[in-house]
């Protein structure tokens, strides 16, 4: 591979894709159709109100993770998913069963490695700031 490319950045860049992607389509892009029938309805586990959890919720999960797809304010943006995946885990699905659980866990130990690492240099933060 050209330009100091490494295996990592290759790694990262299939690391962002699958876990930005299936959690923008399959949470994320959900909440944004469905926002104007189900917010009302929406489970407010930290009383904020239910619009405003779904809203937040389906930021993080859409927008945040189009940014870290894009390796764009990568670190940044896996902040707001953290913390939707911690809520679902401890606070949402907490009576329930590891079933239950086990998608927001994973979600939430994919998106760790990804800030952690960062997003490699086949990202928007390396074309533009030279870190990742």
């Amino acid at each position: 591979m050209k330009s100091g490319i490494t295996k990592f950045d290759v790694i990262m860049l299939i690391f962002r894709l699958i876990f930005g992607l299936f959690l923008a389509l399959f949470h994320g892009l959900p909440k944004l159709v469905s926002m104007a029938d189900r917010a009302s309805e929406f489970i407010d586990p930290i009383g904020i109100g239910s619009g405003a959890s779904m809203f937040l919720a389906m930021l993080s999960e859409l927008f945040c993770s189009i940014l870290v797809i894009a390796g764009a304010l990568t670190r940044i943006a896996v902040i707001p998913i953290l913390i939707i995946m911690l809520i679902a885990i401890f606070i949402v699905h907490s009576g329930e069963s590891w079933g239950i659980r086990e998608p927001a866990t994973l979600f939430g130990v994919g998106f760790t490695v990804i800030g952690l690492f960062g997003a490699g240099k086949l990202s928007f933060d390396y074309l533009f700031f030279k870190r990742y």
